[in-house]
């Protein structure tokens, strides 16, 4: 008897990547699921695969057994169709599905016909929705699915709680006598728990750019399309307990996982025949004696070798190879192009060319780029002079093919302003009020205002309407809002990428997107290229060309000179508008106090005025020192190891010190006393 006989599995959940449609995060309703104690639960979002990575993850911490599905909408008239694949060939073929809908339409859309359905079927099970009043296009696809693919069609039973409920139900069930195909039973799933019915209402008329008191019979009917513990299906659907347990025994044959999803980077970046890791040495080795042609320092040559056996433990060279092939490209066509931060600030990278930093001049741990214990894919980012940057996108796509490689994506989430705002249009509140609603938010703010700037603004936070609108921006706040296009960040494979993610077009003529962001591809363990745009670099490419011109000076970024005074006595003025990574208010306040006379007392500044130090606890302490909330002793050899590794510089006693008199605010007799 198999475990899922007495069992049921909600086969169609709709998340809020079904944008302005389901009023759950695909997390929300996983863990809704093993409360209710389902035996499994698949996400069937709306022509589109963007959710099904975060239930996964979610589903996996849960212990809940999870299946990826899509609800495919057509263009044809054809009515919606349920679609799982039962195995990583079927689920291929359902990513060429959605490509193929999206790749003809424009960003955001994706137009289907029932051929689409019929070329890529095979290996995946599909549960028609019929209708309220099943139609002759209807029971045409039934029978024409039926033929072309037995045993693999379904017919999905809903209840809409009306009037007329329980004669559909029987007219269904005779639908799937007459074409012999199995009746499954689903909730139809918008939400996790019915107390999301209002907000979905919203999401409903900002989709359709109504509102509220205009919507009518746009809005769902009732708040029953949420999920539901087994013995509750089997009372609604009493009469066809029949089709509760065959959701169930649909759900056993799903036996595909995105564990599956074998990740392979191209083979073919350098055109070489021998085996990544022989080719990624061989050129280490050339590059080595063109950095070095004094000959290679004993330290790096201790880093390469490092370097290239972490690389071939963890099967990483043609990663490398594909980053050093899109730089030699932009050499070749004289586009300025620069690694950086710790990815590729190493040994191999800097013989690459893929950056001018020199190892033998730092001491920057490889870990923290690679690293064997924190099983963490590998990420370079190279910036390209920002005018040319889309010369190397196009390369790429030509060289590897649009089936091949493109951007990730980036979910673009509701946050307080956006939120307040949407609500309170669907809501019908004034575009004046709603406007100082908004304007009383910082821009990225994630909260709602409070009832004390709510009062400040006149209003009255208890007032019922306004009390709704404030409440249900802040359920909104979080959810995606669309997709839209990565900086830069590249996905490139081996075989067809477009078989293991849905591609889709960008906004940006001739660019195409999957539908995954990078938090996805992350869990997924897929490797990125960053690919990005830096002004900066066009001033110093054009800078160069003027000093080769007028001066007959050729400088590269290898060959500028790093410790001109000029430069310095002009940064310790904090004259530095326009200058790349110190023009922020905040770099410009830190310059005068810190005074960099070197480069690498330039690095320190920069990497200690920037979020990831203060928020990591390396500012605070002396800070608190001052307040005398917690006595520490400064500096010690300590504190000395962990900023040097951790900023990948190295830090000597005074630098050490001077950090701590800027940083923590001390003055130099109060700095004097912590020796």
């Amino acid at each position: 008897m198999s475990q899922f006989e007495h069992s049921y599995a909600e086969i169609a959940v709709t998340t809020n990547f079904s944008f302005l449609r389901g009023a759950s995060h695909p997390e929300e309703l996983v863990a809704q699921a093993s409360r209710l104690g389902l035996c499994g639960v698949s996400v069937a979002d709306r022509n589109s695969l963007a959710g099904v990575v975060r239930a996964h993850m979610a589903a996996k911490e849960a212990g809940v057994p999870y299946a990826p599905g899509c609800r495919l909408v057509f263009m044809d008239g054809t009515p919606d169709i349920l679609v799982w694949p039962t195995d990583r060939a079927a689920y291929g073929r359902l990513c060429e599905i959605l490509t193929r809908g999206k790749r003809r339409a424009v960003k955001g859309e994706c137009h289907l016909a029932l051929d689409d359905l019929k070329l890529f079927g095979k290996g995946l099970l599909m549960a028609a929705v019929p209708p309220q009043k099943p139609t002759a296009k209807a029971l045409a696809c039934l029978e024409t699915l039926d033929a072309d693919f037995p045993g693999q069609i379904y017919l999905a039973l809903t209840r809409s709680y009306g009037a007329l409920d329980q004669r559909r139900m029987a007219e269904l069930q005779a639908l799937a006598e007459q074409y012999r195909v199995p009746l499954v039973a689903t909730s139809d799933v918008l939400y996790h728990v019915a107390e999301r019915r209002p907000l979905q209402d919203v999401l409903t008329c900002v989709r359709e750019h109504l509102t509220l008191t205009k919507a009518g019979r746009v809005l769902q009917a009732n708040a029953e399309r949420y999920l539901r513990p087994p013995e509750e299906m089997f009372r609604l659907f009493k009469g066809y307990e029949a089709a509760v347990h065959e959701t169930a025994k649909l759900f056993e044959r799903l036996n595909f996982s995105l564990d599956e999803l074998q990740y392979l980077y191209p083979d073919e970046p350098t055109g070489s025949a021998c085996p990544p890791q022989q080719t990624l040495q061989r050129l280490t080795e050339k590059g080595v004696k063109q950095r070095y042609p004094g000959g290679v320092p004993d330290k790096v040559t201790a880093h390469i070798k490092h370097e290239l056996a972490l690389i071939e433990k963890l099967d990483y060279a043609r990663y490398f190879l594909t980053v050093y092939d899109i730089v030699r490209f932009a050499r070749e066509a004289k586009i300025l192009c620069q690694g950086r931060g710790s990815a590729a600030n190493s040994a191999v990278c800097f013989c690459l060319g893929i950056t001018e930093v020199d190892p033998d001049k730092i001491d920057l741990l490889f870990e923290r780029f690679i690293s064997e214990e924190r099983n963490e894919p590998p990420d370079i980012d190279v910036d390209f002079e920002h005018e040319r940057r889309e010369e190397v996108i196009q390369n790429i796509y030509e060289k590897y093919g649009r089936d091949r490689a493109g951007l990730t994506a980036t979910v673009i989430s509701y946050r307080g302003r956006s939120a307040i705002r949407e609500v309170g249009k669907a809501l019908g509140l004034s575009f004046d009020m709603v406007s100082a609603l908004a304007k009383g938010l910082w821009g990225w703010s994630s909260e709602v205002p409070a009832d004390q700037q709510v009062r400040e603004l006149g209003l009255d936070p208890t007032d019922r309407r306004l009390r709704l609108a404030l409440d249900l921006a802040q359920e909104l706040i979080g959810f995606p809002r669309h997709l839209s296009q990565h900086v830069g960040g590249f996905v490139i494979t081996q075989g067809p990428l477009s078989e293991a993610v849905p591609i889709e077009n960008a906004a940006m003529e001739d660019r195409t997107v999957i539908e995954w962001d990078k938090d996805d591809i992350d869990a997924l363990g897929m490797l990125k290229v960053d690919v990005l745009g830096l002004g900066m670099l066009t001033c110093v490419r054009k800078a160069f060309d003027l000093l080769a011109h007028h001066h007959d000076r050729p400088i590269t970024l290898a060959t500028v000179p790093p410790e001109d005074p000029a430069v310095y006595d002009m940064l310790c003025l904090a004259d530095s508008i326009g200058v790349f990574q110190v023009e922020s208010r905040a770099q410009m306040s830190m310059l005068p106090r810190l005074k960099p006379r070197t480069f690498y007392d330039l690095v320190i500044e920069v990497s200690i005025v920037r979020p990831g130090p203060i928020q990591g606890d390396m500012v605070h302490p002396y800070l608190r020192r001052r307040r005398g909330e917690e006595p520490v002793n400064f500096p010690s050899p300590e504190l000395e190891q962990v900023l040097g590794k951790t900023l990948g510089v190295p830090l000597f006693q005074e630098q050490a010190m001077r950090i701590a008199v800027v940083a923590g605010g001390f003055t130099p007799g109060e700095a004097d006393e912590l020796r």
